[in-house]
């Protein structure tokens, strides 16, 4: 009888010594993605995106070895560089010199990403292909943009139909529409026609505004940018309020008024205050 119980106990502690070795080397799934960006034609860069899921939300990674391949991801030659994703699950990759010859070799290509494996994920890929393709903004004397989008294909640059782009004046804190319209569709020639109503729009010193036309997150050619300066802004010319008595001065440059009131508050407090402790002083003397 004993033996059989001890039969028991060593089935089920060996069951749950699986079950704990078990969760502790199951491993959450990387799911990675990758985006291609030309930016005005001129720099060109990779981004790599890490998430996994967790109690079924998706949550960024951080701290994933990321390495980028152009055209084959297990080449060495082929190797654009290793980035590491940071605390938004993000991974950027510059272009390298070195990738010229391999790019110049055709007018499409295949990026692909592959994290190394870790105590927490395994490995995983990811690729994106890409179809070279520019912008080109052109303007007239009556404040038209007029954008085109151009692929390459086999030697020669080709207008491209029915892509979205987006037309737009670049400012700190984000991009301004040139117009109520938001988003503009290529015709047959591959352009698009964006009219400037922005005509008050505070520029430089000398009026000049920057003009940029947008594609985002396009299957086949990724995202690109152009941009051109145009002098179509109102002249701006800073003046400095550092000595000047404003509401959003420096200590004790505040307005007259505000400096009066504040004051005055604090004067009838403690005048309310002085009256309330004569008062109690009175009542003692009174003994009451």
């Amino acid at each position: 009888m004993n033996t059989i119980k001890n039969k028991y106990i060593g089935v089920i502690l060996l069951s749950f010594f699986s079950i704990v070795s078990f969760a502790q080397d199951a491993k959450n799934d990387l799911m990675l993605s990758m985006g291609y960006y030309n930016n005005n034609n001129l720099t060109q860069y990779l981004v790599a995106h890490a998430k996994t899921k967790i109690d079924g939300k998706f949550q960024m990674v951080p701290d994933v070895t990321v390495k980028f391949y152009i055209n084959n991801d297990s080449a060495a030659t082929n190797l654009l560089g290793t980035a590491i994703t940071n605390d938004k699950g993000d991974a950027v990759l510059m272009m390298p010199p070195s990738a010229k010859a391999e790019w110049m070799k055709s007018a499409k290509h295949t990026f692909a990403i592959v994290s190394t494996a870790s105590k927490l994920y395994d490995e995983a890929k990811a690729t994106v292909d890409v179809s070279k393709a520019k912008l080109k903004i052109d303007t007239t004397d009556d404040k038209k943009l007029i954008v085109t989008l151009l692929e390459l294909k086999d030697t020669a640059w080709v207008p491209v139909k029915a892509v979205d782009l987006k037309v737009a004046i670049k400012r700190l804190d984000g991009d301004l529409n040139v117009n109520e319209t938001a988003t503009y569709t290529t015709d047959s020639t591959g352009t698009i026609t964006a009219e400037f109503k922005r005509d008050s729009l505070p520029g430089d010193k000398e009026g000049n505004l920057t003009l940029i036309a947008k594609v985002e997150d396009n299957d086949i050619y990724g995202n690109l940018t152009a941009e051109r300066v145009v002098k179509w802004g109102s002249k701006f010319q800073y003046v400095s309020q550092f000595d000047r008595r404003t509401l959003f001065a420096r200590r004790g440059h505040s307005p007259w008024w505000l400096e009066l009131l504040a004051y005055a508050i604090v004067v009838s407090v403690w005048a309310v205050l002085i009256y309330l402790i004569g008062q109690i002083r009175k009542i003692k003397q009174l003994g009451v």
